[in-house]
């Protein structure tokens, strides 16, 4: 049921009502039940919508076709504006359809906010293909914090999830995005995104994938069109057996002293993962790609397989990139049995460092998840 709250901002029910089996499952993927602790909030399940609100001046938040509908600009600008139909993962009848599923994010001018934004994008049905479309835009001199939540139950599912995302990042603005993925292993997810920065704007995204799906295919892209734009891609990425996890990245630094980073980390426990970045410098520019593996145990068929990449189209393009893979390196464990930790204290620690996933508003669900990778990992 739609209704106003206080300062006139048009919502859907909260997350109250939604069944405590469900409401456990989306906080795996850092969806917070008290919206209190949320500027927004936009929770999909299979095709319903749940939640829909905006808590902060100057922020609103939309299923897709409802801004599509209220906006004639927002087709003619920017909805399929960054991504083509034929790149992204949708078929063609998919991605006309009238009434696309998805959430449209607006920050206006000047706005910033203290508390990160939820979206929570939960399948639940066996079977199931949730095709989405969302867009962002922040606009000049305005911030957002956005964590995206994208989850299944966790054994005997199988289902298609794919996903299209278009942000734009306007002058001087900045968004920090971070996407949990926790899927069952028989799902195959696909979220495909592109994001445009203006001068001076900031983009930060974080990926999180610790309970992955069968098939995870992910390679965003990212301009930097504007003069002091920036770029800093994080991922940390669980291989378990019978997944295959493709995660690239793409950045295209095309205006002056534009900065990028792009850094992998991967811990494979029998899954296959192949991580990739292609930075490509066209103008005076910094640019670094690091990728990062470590094989605790990989069985017959796990691997990581590392390309990072450069292009360079301009002679004041500085760039750079690493990559390495291997186990924990015994004199790191021997260093810290010697200061009074256990064996098994000590590899987690390391693999704990290793993760890095210190990431605010993330909450305890995937701290906890991180802690049995550590703890598998003292078990070798």
């Amino acid at each position: 049921m739609k209704h106003e709250n206080d300062t006139g901002i048009q919502r859907f029910d909260g997350l109250s009502g939604l069944d405590p089996d469900d409401m456990a499952v989306l906080s795996e993927v850092a969806v917070s039940s008290d919206e209190k602790t949320r500027s927004g909030t936009f929770v999909l399940k299979d095709s319903s919508l749940i939640c829909s609100s905006s808590r902060q001046e100057g922020m609103e938040i939309l299923p897709i076709a409802d801004a599509l509908e209220q906006y004639q600009w927002l087709r003619e600008k920017y909805y399929w504006n960054l991504v083509s139909m034929e790149e992204s993962p949708l078929s063609r009848e998919e991605a006309c359809t009238k009434k696309p599923l998805g959430f449209f994010l607006r920050v206006k001018k000047g706005q910033k906010g203290g508390l990160p934004c939820q979206a929570g994008l939960y399948m639940s049905r066996d079977l199931e293909r949730q095709v989405l479309h969302n867009v962002i835009i922040l606009e000049e001199e305005s911030e957002l914090e956005l964590i995206t939540g994208c989850v299944s139950p966790p054994k005997n599912f199988q289902g298609e999830h794919l996903a299209v995302s278009e942000t734009y990042i306007g002058k001087n603005a900045r968004l920090t995005s971070t996407m949990v993925h926790s899927w069952s292993n028989s799902v195959r997810a696909v979220p495909y995104s592109a994001t445009a920065v203006e001068e001076g704007g900031s983009f930060i995204s974080n990926y999180i994938s610790l309970r992955p799906a069968g098939i995870i295919e992910s390679d965003p892209v990212t301009f930097l069109n504007g003069a002091g734009a920036s770029a800093k891609y994080f991922s940390v990425i669980l291989g378990s057996e019978k997944s295959t996890i493709s995660l690239g990245g793409d950045v295209y630094l095309n205006a002056e002293g534009t900065s990028a980073e792009l850094a992998h980390r991967a811990v494979c426990t029998g899954g296959r993962i192949i991580q990739k970045g292609l930075l490509t410098g066209k103008a005076e520019c910094h640019a670094h790609v690091d990728c990062s593996g470590m094989l605790i145990s990989p069985g017959k068929d796990g691997f990581i397989e590392s390309i990072p990449g450069l292009r360079s189209h301009h002679k004041d393009a500085r760039m750079s990139h690493e990559a390495s893979i291997g186990r924990i390196a015994p004199q790191q464990v021997q260093y810290l049995m010697a200061h009074g930790l256990e064996e098994r204290e000590a590899i987690s620690m390391i693999v704990r460092g290793f993760l890095d996933a210190d990431i605010r508003g993330l909450g305890p669900e995937l701290d906890r998840r991180i802690s049995d990778i550590a703890i598998l990992a003292g078990h070798e």
